[in-house]
């Protein structure tokens, strides 16, 4: 098993608009690929320019590497997301800044393993 973390910068003057989408919307289609979401966060933290941000982070579980890729290129192809990024994004404007990516693999001594 691998773990994906995923980091969001999410704004402020949207982000209603953003919980919306990912809750009704992608979290649903992202299951239809074999997506397991294990949690979801949100935070505030600051920039090096002392700004603050918001970030939407949340963790995902694969069984390994080409299942979360071929996961991923599946769900970025979806029609009817790339139809609801299209309507959220000309009504609220961009929703998403930058994002964070990473695939986390346990070690032999993690608490976890048991």
């Amino acid at each position: 098993m691998i773990q994906q973390l995923r980091i969001y910068e999410i704004f402020e003057n949207n982000k209603a608009a953003f919980h919306a989408r990912f809750r009704d919307h992608a979290a649903r289609i992202m299951a239809t690929y074999g997506f397991h979401i294990l949690a979801m966060w949100e935070t505030r933290t600051e920039t090096k320019s002392g700004e603050p941000r918001t970030e939407f982070i949340y963790i995902l579980e694969w069984p390994d590497e080409a299942t979360k890729t071929a996961a991923w290129a599946a769900f970025m192809k979806d029609e009817e997301w790339a139809q609801i990024k299209r309507v959220t994004s000309a009504e609220h404007g961009t929703l998403v800044g930058g994002i964070e990516d990473r695939t986390m693999t346990l070690t032999a001594y993690s608490p976890a393993i048991g």
